[in-house]
């Protein structure tokens, strides 16, 4: 069958899910008499991989992934394992979504992968499959958001590319290609239709999901995205990720115009650590930039890709304008790009120099022991008073959510956001109705074109004097009489300094108050009870161990079992929450405002004192606060000596830079393992907030015994 007629309806070859691999299809529902209104909440639903060739009852190992043969493969999915999420897992989530959320939300941020990873030698992924079950799942969107014709969408969607959404996955040429034409007709109920241009242009749009008040973007990250072969990052004008900065530089620009506000969605996040990145580096820190420079502006990023649960925060201190005007080399940057799919080890390594940039972060002036009243400014080198960040605008912030597919437990979230003083206002749905015709796009390219121009009439002495200092810091002109050229990219303008914290910085209209995280305990819901097939094997094949759980393939929760039910008897499918910020009482998050995550990272990256744990510990400015209880930071926990000088991951010198990683990690493993064997106990202190993270950040499916391995 050919791509084409898959994209255009005629006849797409998606199996038809039979006997419990079949949920019911979740059906609109008729408007109520009342009107719609704002309810202050919206989705974020991501990484679905629905894989039409799951069966239950099949094999989690590697050869089989969950395809066939016999195993634990649960009817809703092998949770913690490598297989992807079964058609019955996403009716489910979606029959799920329909009798509890869907009448609560104002719209849905949907960031990718929506295809199953090509992970079976023996059925290799094709365009026919990745497009139709994209498709497939665009439709139930579509149905389930609706009014009762089936034919209105009575909430905006705002869907993003995954790098599993195209073929081969990670590679995304330049637009115009077939890829982005075939999804501009896939989302064609989605896209502005003012915007469809662009989108197939790039793959970037946005939406204004709040008619004059608030637009979420749905950036095209795989040309940010640093294991794309196709492209060549955001440097060269060339490329199409240089092309998508200066697109969203001007139209952030065009919402500080029209007093809008922004929220960045997109599939891969703009992670980077000391070592590790996802973006490419001149991607990253133009994206960065922009982030400062439209503060006002930007209400927060969301993100997908990574599965695991966490928060990044940018640093304008990273930022090298330098570099970006071409005035600094970049060649001694030695981050590598990080694994398509992270193991549990390699995702608690990432975390683990989070929570070291974490200490350096600057602690928001906010006094502990006096709710409201901002601490005095620390004296500097010369005796004055520091200036203080009073809304931590220094920093800038992007979430990365939870996935469907049971990498960990399938996971949604609900993000709300403050409405004072929106209670009249037009709503999506009515806006859509009296949408301005295609030829506002010529205009608002116009506008565009004379907005850029008057940019380029700024003067060097215009520019704030924190950017020119930036400038300055990024040169490495040594010698000679000619002075280095002016850079040729454009710095957007700040916010004037008459001009109030932004949304994402002091609470107000459009700020993220908080969010529930909601989960579905599959070991619950699958309930399949299994022996040991190694028991009723001639006791060749070796028990599979904590350490080649993490290091391969995983086989997921029962890998190396078989369901001793001979067919699956599955319990009652249901979403709980798992944890939500609004009662959290070790994350304390007051909302979802930049200082209070850098309050949080200060919190998490703490270490006990000197002599209270083992191993090396960092000594923090931060520890000489008397300004919280350990109580409030630290547990007790009992720990096992081992014969070799060991120490823990998080306290542990560094290791030799020439030592090879993957021995490394099968070693530090191994010596974790030898502390179940037994041995002298002694008590030490743990960060209780950093081991809360962490179950969070693997949805609760690492158990906390094994979390300690990690603390």
């Amino acid at each position: 069958m050919s791509l084409s007629r898959c994209i255009l309806g005629l006849a797409c070859l998606i199996p038809i899910a039979t006997d419990l691999q079949t949920a019911t299809v979740a059906q609109p529902i008729a408007n109520s008499a009342a009107p719609r209104k704002l309810h202050g909440k919206f989705l974020h639903i991501t990484d679905l991989h629905p894989d039409q060739f799951y069966k239950p009852h099949s094999s989690t190992d590697e050869t089989d992934a969950c395809h066939r043969g016999k195993g634990p493969a649960g009817v809703y999915g092998a949770e913690v394992s490598d297989c992807d999420a079964p058609f019955a897992l996403i009716n489910a989530t979606f029959d799920w979504i329909a009798a509890n959320i869907k009448d609560d939300i104002d719209f849905v941020i949907w960031t990718g992968d929506t295809a199953r990873h090509d992970s079976d030698e023996e059925i290799p992924r094709s365009a026919d499959q990745v497009l139709g079950t994209n498709r497939w799942i665009a439709d139930k969107i579509t149905h389930l958001f609706s009014d009762s014709t089936g034919q209105t969408l009575e909430i905006p969607i705002v869907p993003t590319l995954g790098n599993n959404d195209i073929l081969p996955h990670n590679i995304l040429l330049p637009g115009p290609n077939p890829w982005l034409q075939h999804y501009a007709h896939l989302w064609y109920r989605f896209i502005p239709e003012a915007q469809r241009h662009s989108f197939q242009f790039g793959g970037w749009f946005y939406v204004e999901v709040i008619p004059n008040r608030l637009a979420v973007f749905s950036l095209n990250t795989l040309y940010f995205f640093d294991r794309n072969a196709g492209t060549d990052g955001c440097a060269s004008p060339s490329e199409p990720g240089y092309k998508q900065m200066e697109w969203l530089r001007i139209q952030l620009q065009i919402m500080r115009e029209r007093g809008m506000k922004a929220i960045l969605t997109g599939h891969v996040p703009p992670a980077r650590t000391e070592s590790k990145k996802l973006w490419d580096e001149n991607c990253w820190q133009k994206y960065s930039l922009w982030l400062r420079q439209y503060r006002d502006v930007i209400v927060s990023g969301l993100y997908g890709h990574m599965n695991i649960d966490h928060f990044v925060i940018h640093d304008e201190h990273d930022i090298n304008v330098g570099l970006l005007a071409g005035l600094a080399d970049d060649s001694i940057n030695t981050r590598e790009a990080m694994d398509d799919e992270l193991t549990v080890v390699a995702a608690a390594d990432y975390l683990q120099e989070l929570r070291h940039d974490w200490a350096k972060l600057e602690r928001p002036p906010i006094d502990s022991k006096n709710p409201g009243k901002v601490k005095e400014g620390k004296k500097g080198r010369k005796g004055k008073k520091k200036k203080t960040d009073l809304w931590g605008e220094r920093y800038s912030l992007s979430l990365v959510s939870p996935s469907i597919v049971p990498t960990y437990y399938p996971a949604l979230r609900i993000v709300e956001y403050n409405t004072s003083g929106l209670e009249n206002t037009p709503l999506w749905r009515d806006a859509a109705k009296n949408a301005l015709p295609i030829e506002f796009e010529q205009n608002d390219r116009q506008k565009h074109l004379d907005l850029k121009q008057r940019h380029l009439a700024h003067t060097e002495a215009e520019e704030d004097n924190e950017i020119d200092a930036q400038k300055k810091k990024g040169k490495k002109h040594k010698g000679g009489d000619s002075k280095p050229k002016e850079p040729d990219f454009l710095i957007p303008h700040p916010p004037a300094k008459s001009s109030p914290p932004g949304p994402a910085y002091s609470p107000q209209p459009l700020t993220l108050t908080g969010y529930t995280q909601y989960y579905a305990n599959l070991t619950h819901i699958n309930n399949i009870t299994t022996e040991d097939l190694s028991a009723l094997s001639s006791g060749d094949e070796e028990e599979e161990t904590w350490v080649d759980w993490l290091l391969r393939w995983r086989k997921g929760r029962h890998g190396n079992k078989k369901p001793t039910h001979p067919e699956p008897d599955p319990r009652q499918f249901n979403f709980e929450v798992e944890y939500s910020t609004f009662d959290d009482k070790i994350y304390k998050l007051g909302d979802l405002t930049v200082n209070s995550y850098v309050e949080l990272a200060y919190r998490i990256s703490k270490q006990p004192k000197k002599g209270n744990a083992k191993g090396v510990d960092v000594m923090y400015e931060s520890e000489a606060e008397e300004d919280e209880d350990d109580d409030d930071l630290f547990e007790v926990v009992e720990e096992e000596d081992e014969e070799e000088d060991y120490d823990d991951l998080s306290d542990g010198e560094e290791s030799d830079d020439d030592c090879d990683e993957e021995e490394l990690e099968t070693e530090t493993l191994k010596k974790h393992d030898q502390k179940k064997k037994g041995g002298k106990k002694h008590k030490k202190k743990q960060n209780k907030i950093w081991t809360h993270f962490l179950t969070h950040a693997f949805v609760s499916t690492v158990e906390k015994e094994d979390l300690k391995k990690f603390a």
